[in-house]
């Protein structure tokens, strides 16, 4: 039986050369890429066709909607790989694609060089590349036009002329400038970029919660008293100041402090049992404040370059508005009660979930769409979105994209702690930044891995990650038994190996590590159920070393980007050693960290000197931004010590010494 491939006709005009294996290219060019502002885009692609013929490749981009392409040639490589790269210089989307054509003056030049080395006659190939260049002139404007007729009269005149017009470079610069294009392919999928402010690439987070920002021991925190804090976060280094919900709070099953099921009238409630008489999603807490008062944060925020990042919960309390006004978009037991939510054994009460498959679907999509379109109104640009993996993922993808064609300016983060593959599905669909596994990976092997996965593999085109060592969800088992150094170390290791970062604040500043019960991740006396007052001058807090390790994060721009860690050999299993570096070489940063919080450990660590730009047989020097000294290493092998209760990690800058003339001083 006769097959159902394509006719002689559709092969013959598929043309000669084949574009295949683009990178990067998300699942088949169905989900864009992502960068930042300034960030090049580096496309490689396998390009090749029949027979002997010299090849052309460009690469095209555009901002989407432009009607016009710009093109880079891209540069061969080795087995038909081929490179080339472009800059974003706009916030919103970007295209790209990959096409090439056989060159016949390219294939021209190549074997004319060939048979000169032979000493062959030539005169027949000079006279065939006067006319691939009378051709060119035919396709170039004027000016172009008689330059390359005068080439093309050299190469018919004596032969040695003729020669050396032929190997001018710039006749094939000319040449290649009005390429014949005839024969033409181009790659049959146009791929898009995503391209988000810098704030995407690099930031410093700290979670905060307002009701617990009030000096006087039981007095509910405002607005207000949050404004008086921004110059000591900002102090320390962080840009972005993230609220838990700032929403009126629900009174039926509220949850009492430690998660009790009795609440009594002077419990706060969860901040996530959202919503109350006083309003839904679209009002703030009446002790919070007014929104006059939040947009006046806002404002005071962005003084100090900071932005204000809000958390985004799509569930409602028993006494949110909606459940009266809409009752349709809740789903209802057998009984005729609305379903709470439930983790099992947990039961949440004081919640109840949106039923995102109800009959009304169109009505409260573009309600819950209109609950960021409000808060952007009111000027926040930075959004935590809580447990996204829970809703339907066509939902994420239409109000995130319809959202981002608008403002092309916002920032969804991802708190979805679930399963690998759904957590990059919600960032091939439009989440900016994502929670990670980082909290719980302890040990140098699985840390090696999970980053390398993160940084080295396609991942890393659309999945930023950022790194938390503790949330007010997460006291993890590391941080409940290591005391001050593990503190420390998981901050570095977080803020050095992510670009991205962030901490709950007050917590980590004052070491909160008491669990709410043995083998539990809960604080105990958390402040997702009760007021907390914070005495940040207590001498041991680590308000002073975070802003340390923040300064040094702003002053190496080789900590601000993630696609260029490395992880380097260190022969104890209780160190981990990385770098991170700049493109072009001139900032190089080297972290080592002792993951052991009770004893010294000491060893070897490798590091590839090419690769870092360090002299094979030359003293460079290493300089911990930590602790201010500096040490003199040579070759690839040095030893490296670290006493977890002086300091637990080294952050190294890494320079090449200037060459010893043979002068003194």
């Amino acid at each position: 039986m006769a097959g159902k491939g394509r006719s002689a006709e559709m092969v013959q005009q598929a043309g000669r050369v084949v574009i295949e294996g683009v990178q990067p290219e998300i699942d088949c060019g169905r989900f864009p890429i992502k960068r930042t502002i300034g960030e090049a885009v580096e496309v490689e692609a396998d390009v090749f066709m029949d027979g002997h013929e010299a090849l052309a490749c460009a690469l095209r981009f555009r901002k989407k909607g432009a009607s016009r392409w710009s093109e880079i040639p891209m540069e061969f490589m080795v087995n038909d790989r081929w490179r080339a790269a472009f800059v974003c210089t706009d916030l919103g989307r970007y295209e790209y694609t990959v096409c090439a054509w056989p060159d016949p003056f390219r294939t021209w030049s190549r074997d004319l060089e060939k048979r000169i080395a032979a000493d062959q006659d030539i005169a027949i190939d000079l006279l065939i590349g006067a006319d691939l260049v009378e051709a060119a002139a035919g396709r170039a404007p004027a000016r172009d036009a008689a330059r390359l007729q005068r080439y093309a009269a050299a190469l018919r005149t004596d032969v040695g002329l003729a020669r050396q017009a032929a190997a001018d470079p710039e006749l094939n610069r000319l040449v290649s400038l009005y390429p014949d294009r005839s024969r033409e392919t181009v790659y049959d999928r146009i791929l898009d970029v995503v391209v988000d402010p810098p704030r995407a690439r690099f930031s410093t987070w700290y979670e905060v919660f307002p009701r617990s920002t009030s000096d006087t021991p039981g007095r509910h925190g405002t607005f207000a008293d949050l404004e008086r804090w921004l110059p000591r976060i900002a102090d320390m280094g962080f840009d972005v100041v993230y609220l838990p919900p700032i929403h009126p709070i629900g009174r039926t099953f509220r949850k009492g402090a430690n998660n009790t099921l009795n609440a009594r009238e002077s419990d706060v409630g969860s901040p996530w049992a959202i919503g109350g008489p006083e309003g839904g999603h679209r009002a703030v807490h009446p002790e919070l404040g007014t929104l006059d008062d939040f947009r006046r944060l806002v404002d005071r925020a962005r003084a100090l370059n900071i932005e204000i990042a809000l958390d985004i919960a799509f569930q409602a309390s028993p006494d949110h508005p909606y459940v009266k006004e809409h009752p349709e978009w809740f789903r209802k037991r057998p009984d005729g009660t609305i379903q709470y939510a439930e983790n099992p054994p947990k039961k949440y009460q004081d919640i109840y979930p949106f039923d995102f498959e109800t009959k009304n679907q169109t009505a409260l999509w573009r309600e819950l769409r209109g609950i960021f379109e409000f808060w952007i109104e009111q000027g926040v640009r930075i959004f935590r979105v809580d447990n996204p993996h829970t809703k339907p993922f066509p939902f994420w993808e239409w109000t995130i994209g319809t959202l981002k064609r608008k403002y092309p300016d916002l920032i969804f983060l991802s708190e979805a702690f679930t399963r690998p593959k759904v957590m990059y599905r919600l960032a091939k669909l439009g989440f900016t930044q994502s929670y990670t596994y980082f909290a719980w990976r302890v040990h140098k092997w699985e840390i090696e891995q999970y980053f390398t996965e993160l940084t080295q593999t396609a991942a890393r085109d659309f999945f930023r990650p950022n790194l938390w060592p503790n949330t007010p969800d997460i006291l993890t088992e590391t941080l409940q038994q290591g005391g001050r150094p593990a503190f420390m170390a998981r901050l570095v290791l977080a803020a050095t190996l992510g670009a991205n970062y962030g901490i709950y604040g007050p917590a980590y500043e004052l070491m909160e590590h008491i669990p709410r019960e043995p083998g539990s991740e809960e604080y105990l006396d958390s402040e997702k159920y009760q007021l907390r007052t914070w005495n940040f001058d207590r001498p041991d807090a680590l308000g002073p070393f975070i802003a340390h390790v923040n300064r040094i994060r702003h002053e190496n721009p080789a900590l601000q980007a993630d696609r260029l860690l490395r992880f380097h050999r260190i022969d104890n299993e209780r160190l981990i050693a990385y770098s991170k570096r700049t493109p072009d070489g001139s900032n190089t940063i080297l972290t080592v960290v002792n993951l052991d919080t009770y004893w010294t450990q000491s060893s070897w660590v490798e590091l590839p000197l090419a690769e870092l730009g360090l002299p094979e047989n030359a003293p460079y020097r290493v300089h911990d931004l930590l602790t201010g000294e500096s040490y003199e290493w040579r070759g690839a092998w040095n030893y490296v010590e670290l006493n977890p209760h002086r300091m637990p990690a080294h952050i190294f800058r890494v320079e090449a010494m200037p060459a010893w003339d043979g002068h003194g001083a």
